[in-house]
């Protein structure tokens, strides 16, 4: 994938909260994602799916439950866009929320 494909997949703030949350937390189910995100379950997956298909990120079916990580083999440029991301301070107090409710989606699910 091209630099400016990637950034054009980013530019959907729902797959960027995917992402920083996946990132952050390593391994995120679809019930977990759409109760810290506030977002149903066909929108949530639909960019799940433009981000898996694309090979930025993994499924992991587990009973049940479909997992998604982000894909340990992306290049060298693109793990350092997305640390950076997980990094970023303004980013963090953005997105606080969707950090607070997956811990509560955590807890409601185990």
């Amino acid at each position: 994938m091209l630099p400016h494909q990637f950034f054009k997949m980013l530019s959907d703030e729902t797959r960027l909260r995917c992402l920083i949350l996946i990132a952050r937390e390593e391994k995120v189910s679809v019930g977990e994602l759409c109760l810290a995100l506030e977002e149903s379950q066909p929108k949530v997956s639909r960019h799940l799916a433009i981000l898996r298909q694309s090979g930025v990120l993994l499924d992991q079916r587990e009973g049940q439950w479909v997992y998604y990580k982000v894909n340990a083999e992306l290049p060298g440029w693109m793990r350092k866009v997305i640390a950076g991301l997980i990094a970023s301070n303004c980013l963090k107090e953005q997105y606080q929320q969707d950090i607070l409710n997956y811990q509560l989606a955590k807890q409601k699910l185990a």
